[in-house]
């Protein structure tokens, strides 16, 4: 390992994002809020998910974690192609970092993105109504591990797209499709039986119910085996994305 190397490259992503948090941290917050009021007032004492929650407090949660899927993704596959179409990621190739480290510093620098905005939209959100914390650890650990899926999924995709228009298909056909039909804004009990068993197709409602289920104790499924598809998502994505980064696939062209 080359910690000093590894470190250096996390924080050139760090600064990256840091230099337009108009962009990457504000519009995130403030397009959540646009969710929340529109939901919660149309919903807010017309439907109640979970016995004793109000529809506005379910709705917190699942938009805080959207929030860090979408971001955490966009993080690192914007900046890997970014970098690819303006020709200076040659530059990070030629210094001495392995596959492991590259992948550890896009990795991680998405995952304080993605946590950062979704922190941003868990202290507006309560401005409108208290959330409870039933179980804080849940609640750390699917957001870190959430987002570090996202973050590797976003290398998977900065690496595959050669043009803009490629990542944002990527982006725009799957990131946000499974984020939005993930049970964001309702419980997939709701859903017709066929609709119902699709949904445990998305590792996204994992990430999300096992994340609501930190606040409020209550969940559509066992919060541990969404923790397990988390944690099988997690090794994947990056098995697959050290696998693409130690052969080169799309880089040394």
């Amino acid at each position: 390992m080359n910690p000093a190397g590894l470190y250096t490259l996390f924080y050139k992503e760090i600064l990256r994002f840091g230099k337009v948090l108009l962009q990457t941290l504000i519009a995130p917050i403030i397009t959540a809020l646009l969710y929340l009021l529109v939901f919660g007032h149309v919903f807010e004492g017309r439907l109640q998910v979970f016995p004793g929650v109000s529809y506005t407090a379910f709705l917190i949660p699942g938009l805080v974690m959207m929030s860090v899927i979408q971001n955490s993704f966009a993080n690192s596959s914007s900046s890997l192609i970014q970098s690819k179409v303006t020709g200076n990621l040659i530059f990070i190739l030629l210094t001495p970092l392995s596959h492991l480290e590259f992948f550890l510093a896009f990795m991680l620098a998405a995952a304080v993105r993605g946590v950062l905005v979704g922190l941003g939209v868990y202290l507006a959100g309560a401005l409108f109504t208290p959330l409870p914390v039933q179980h804080l650890g849940f609640i750390l650990l699917f957001a870190f591990l959430s987002s570090a899926v996202l973050g590797a999924t976003g290398v998977i995709a900065g690496i595959w797209a050669v043009k803009f228009d490629q990542l944002a298909g990527f982006q725009n056909f799957i990131i946000l499709p499974l984020s939005f039909l993930s049970g964001v804004f309702y419980s997939i009990h709701s859903l017709p039986g066929f609709w119902q068993k699709l949904s445990h197709f998305n590792p996204f409602f994992y990430m999300i119910d096992g994340f609501r289920y930190g606040f409020f104790g209550v969940s559509d499924i066992s919060p541990w085996l969404s923790l397990l598809v988390v944690g099988i998502s997690l090794v994947a994505v990056s098995g697959v994305t050290l696998l693409m980064l130690k052969t080169g696939y799309k880089l040394r062209d």
